[in-house]
């Protein structure tokens, strides 16, 4: 190599102690003349660029076509031979060589690269970059790594438990309760603290418990009242049975009454049995309804003229009106017949003597065929008016029951409404009279 060129080769690798080098060469032409033996034109390098930074510390070793270093940036190998390494054999070998691993203990890495001058190997460069910096930023990494690793764990399992325990207390509540529910303590509650998915459970659960509640109750109620209203009539007929017995039977006029007392409580008696066994079949939707498109204004004119002898008796007159263009409703004709019944019945029992009772169909425009029974009676207390409806419930009980009523007959009627996928409602003002209205779908809709 020139002098003066090796120096200037050798000022420039002394360079990156100094500052960030940057040596390159690329498709650089042959210098002019002949290149002698041993020596090594830094111009000719073409096909390489290499960039090298003084923070790598980054060894460079110019080699000549026998193996030997010609230039070493760190002073240590000159004229050394390093043909024996493979990566630098590899490259004399005019291959591009490298990079290695580091191995045998070393830590650092390899990259051999012929230098070519007219297509003839002149040379190569042999590069040595320290892993050290590497390895301990690697190391620090890792360590930073596995630091959050664990961190990251700890934070979790802490945030599990703490999750899993704010599930687990109200699911833990929620089963106690639930168990002391399936013994038959419906008067528990489960405490609401939360409006997510666990709040909207408990505050499902408690509005089940108070329809249990709410349910048992009715059946205790239910079971009372059907065994009182029961009992009243087999009360009589054993009373009466009983005087028949004791002498009575032989006078004639006493047996006859006595023993037409005991049919109309036989026949009271039948009558809330079959009362009792339709509401059974209407909660268990077991009716089996024979619907049809059945003309309601015939139905209530038929149940009118049923009615009209014992309304008469009681001074009540009995009327209908019909809108002439009312449509059909699609009905069991059989209860719809049952329904006029009770709703008429009920009105003559509480209208004055010299009454009205008035029966007033029309078509809504909701595809609904819409019945009003109103009277003139004496209506119902605003007090009253949520109940009525309910099983038993008797606003006027004391009158009822003298006349034989059991509460059921409105009860039964909504429920056969309510079974035509219909509704029933009433609105009453007390000393005015009071007004039943249901509506059932037309046949059309």
């Amino acid at each position: 190599l020139p002098v003066d060129a090796s120096a200037a080769a050798y000022n420039t690798l002394q360079q990156q102690s100094l500052s960030n080098l940057s040596l390159q060469t690329q498709n650089l032409a042959a210098p002019a003349g002949e290149i002698q033996l041993g020596e090594l034109d830094l111009s000719s390098l073409a096909d390489a660029t290499f960039q090298l930074s003084s923070q790598l510390d980054t060894r460079i070793r110019i080699l000549d076509g026998q193996g030997l270093v010609l230039v070493d940036s760190q002073q240590r190998s000159q004229g050394e031979d390093l043909s024996g390494e493979p990566l630098v054999a590899q490259a004399l070998a005019g291959q591009y060589a490298g990079p290695s691993a580091p191995s045998g203990g070393t830590q650092e890495m390899h990259i051999a690269v012929p230098v070519l001058a007219e297509g003839k190997l002149v040379g190569a460069v042999y590069l040595s970059q320290s892993l050290g910096d590497v390895q301990a930023v690697m190391r620090d990494l890792r360590m930073r790594w596995l630091l959050a690793t664990a961190i990251a764990l700890g934070l979790s399992g802490v945030v599990g438990l703490l999750l899993s325990g704010a599930i687990s207390r109200p699911l833990r509540r929620l089963t106690a309760v639930a168990g002391a529910v399936a013994e038959g303590e419906f008067d528990q509650q489960v405490p609401v603290g939360t409006q997510d998915e666990l709040g909207q459970l408990s505050q499902a659960f408690n509005e089940m418990t108070v329809r249990l509640r709410a349910a048992r109750q009715m059946q205790v109620d239910f079971v009372a009242n059907v065994s009182h209203e029961l009992r009243t009539p087999l009360t009589a007929i054993k009373g009466l049975v009983e005087t028949l017995r004791d002498g009575a039977v032989d006078d004639t006029e006493v047996r006859d009454r006595f023993l037409e007392t005991v049919e109309d409580e036989t026949d009271r008696l039948i009558r809330l049995v079959n009362d009792l066994l339709i509401l059974s079949r209407a909660d268990s939707q077991a009716l089996n309804l024979q619907c049809e498109p059945a003309d309601l204004g015939d139905l209530a004119e038929a149940t009118v003229a049923r009615l009209a002898p014992w309304a008469s008796e009681q001074d009540i007159t009995l009327s209908v009106d019909a809108d002439p263009d009312i449509a059909l409703a699609l009905a069991d004709p059989d209860r719809m017949e049952q329904v006029f019944v009770n709703l008429l019945d009920n009105a003559i029992k509480f209208s004055q003597p010299g009454g009205l009772v008035t029966v007033t169909l029309k078509s809504r425009r909701d595809g609904m065929v819409l019945v009003q029974v109103q009277d003139e009676g004496v209506g119902i207390p605003a007090e009253a008016l949520p109940h009525i409806g309910e099983r038993f419930y008797r606003a006027d009980s004391a009158r009822s029951r003298a006349e034989g009523g059991s509460g059921l007959g409105l009860a039964i009627a909504r429920a056969l409404v309510e079974a035509h996928d219909g509704s029933l409602w009433v609105e009453s003002v007390e000393g005015q009279g009071t007004v039943v209205v249901f509506a059932v779908p037309s046949a059309q809709s």
